[in-house]
């Protein structure tokens, strides 16, 4: 399988699929105003005619460019192309304004390249293991584990838990419209017939995650217009090498960063903002005497963008195990997964073997391109970051369209990718979480029937704790989160918000 594997991946149509995926990630990446999660809920309706290999490929190709695509505003203009990459303006831009932004361009991609390939191998390493493992949890298990998680994002993805908690609800609220799964009865659907199989996925991802973030790009533009600021424009850029004395100097602080990183994105809801500035955070403070930190350390760049990069594969391991995303990008992926008749978790080694390390395989190779591409285009890239917002936001609404209406060929799905955009934008204003509500719609479904099968056998069997000892862990786990957070948000302390993942 390993090596049917390998073949799908290296086959003519899945390394066209691969490269053009990573050259649009870091167009991505690149372009300020454009996230991840925006351009993988674009590209999704593309995959329409793609083989499930080429276009799970694609979409890895996309979302693990545009990460290592980000540093480059963020070290040239201090414009991150990413929100994961906001740390990297710390150190990232100070070498830029010493003459050294090449030097940091190299950094962040050589750092990239080396967490994404180790989170990737842990992955492979994981995640059969632990959907082995998920196998054996009943609906109870299920259910109780899927309640620490979304009470774990609602924490971390929100201003306070009650925000968050506001937002999943909202999104599973939003996962029950339509024929109900046991009955057939209409729910919520107020007799519109498009509703019955439910509110489409990419309308509701696309509406939340792209359009919103062009409304929101389009205010800042107005506002920085009718201020009379500019952008400053990016400072001269020289070659500079990187010398053996100095990767050496900064592998640790990778190889640090990338653990990091990896449990960042095991963990769902911690998601690559949180984990690169985690990171960042725990190498300044391991860093040694006469580290230039704030003013152009190569430490930093490399620490944020190991982890930045380390989340992403890492983020698959609990989709892949259990069908729960970690991340709002994995939640894109599921809707990939069933556009193609794949539906992740554990069964899905069982169903699709070759599928999964098709997948592993194109991953690997994915990260070998991003090598090369980004090496061939280091320069190329960072011109791309003088494209005007006015472009930007005209060309992105028009995807948000097209993407919308190839999923059902309706307008209705434009009407719901406009109102859930609108939707989106005043949840940003008040700080709802986006991200809590799009995992809370994704793993609504699945919730839901888990919930119900759990009553069932309550009603028919009783529920001994004895008999359930991997829920009554996790319900004990979720009790204790939601206390933790709900005593952050008490002492008003600033919440921690990762709406770029």
């Amino acid at each position: 399988m390993i090596i049917d594997g390998f073949g799908a991946a290296l086959a003519p149509s899945s390394l066209v699929s691969i490269v053009l995926g990573v050259l649009f990630g870091y167009l991505v990446g690149v372009i300020p105003g454009l996230s991840r999660p925006a351009a993988l809920s674009i590209a999704v309706p593309l995959t329409y005619t793609m083989s499930p290999i080429s276009a799970i490929a694609f979409l890895i190709g996309i979302a693990k460019a545009s990460a290592a695509g980000g540093a480059t505003g963020a070290i040239l203009l201090n414009t991150p192309g990413e929100p994961s990459s906001a740390a990297t303006c710390f150190e990232g831009y100070p070498l830029a304004k010493a003459g050294q932004a090449t030097k940091a361009l190299k950094v962040a991609l050589y750092s990239s390249v080396f967490g994404d390939i180790c989170a990737t191998i842990v992955l492979i390493a994981l995640a059969r293991p632990l959907a082995a493992f998920a196998l054996q949890m009943g609906p109870v298990e299920m259910t109780a584990v899927m309640l620490f998680a979304l009470t774990f994002i609602a924490g971390l993805s929100g201003t306070a838990l009650s925000r968050g908690l506001i937002s999943g609800t909202l999104g599973l609220l939003l996962a029950t419209v339509g024929l109900d799964p046991e009955t057939a009865t209409p729910r919520l659907t107020f007799g519109i017939v498009d509703l019955f199989d439910g509110v489409p996925l990419l309308a509701v991802t696309v509406g939340m995650l792209a359009f919103t973030e062009m409304l929101v790009q389009a205010e800042q533009y107005l506002v920085k217009v009718r201020r009379g600021t500019h952008v400053e424009p990016a400072p001269h850029r020289h070659d500079q090498s990187l010398s053996l004395a100095e990767i050496k100097r900064i592998a640790p602080t990778a190889v640090q960063s990338t653990g990091v990183g990896i449990a960042a994105g095991i963990i769902p809801g911690l998601g690559p903002t949180i984990g690169a500035f985690l990171a960042y955070s725990i190498a300044r403070r391991t860093g040694r005497p006469g580290d230039k930190w704030g003013e152009g350390e190569i430490k930093g760049v490399a620490a944020t963008e190991a982890a930045d990069n380390a989340v992403l594969p890492a983020s698959f391991i609990p989709l892949f195990a259990i069908g729960l995303p970690g991340s709002v990008s994995a939640a894109i992926l599921v809707a990939a997964f069933m556009l193609h008749g794949v539906a992740p978790g554990p069964l899905i080694f069982e169903q699709h073997p070759d599928l999964m390390y098709g997948i592993y395989a194109a991953m690997l190779v994915a990260s070998v391109a991003m090598l090369l591409i980004g090496r061939v285009g280091l320069h190329l890239f960072a011109r791309i970051g003088d494209v005007p917002l006015t472009t930007i936001v005209p060309f992105v609404v028009l995807f948000c369209f097209l993407g919308s209406y190839l999923e059902t060929h309706t307008l209705f799905s434009i009407t719901v990718m406009l109102a859930l955009g609108l939707l989106g934008y005043v949840m940003q204003r008040f700080g709802y979480s986006v991200v809590t509500f799009l995992i809370g719609f994704v793993v609504g479904p699945l919730f839901e029937i888990s919930l119900r099968q759990s009553l069932v056998i309550a009603k028919t069997h009783g529920l001994s704790p004895a008999d359930h000892p991997i829920a009554i862990v996790f319900v004990v786990l979720t009790i204790g989160a939601a206390v933790v957070f709900a005593r952050e948000s008490l002492s008003n302390r600033p919440g921690r918000v990762g709406e770029g993942e």
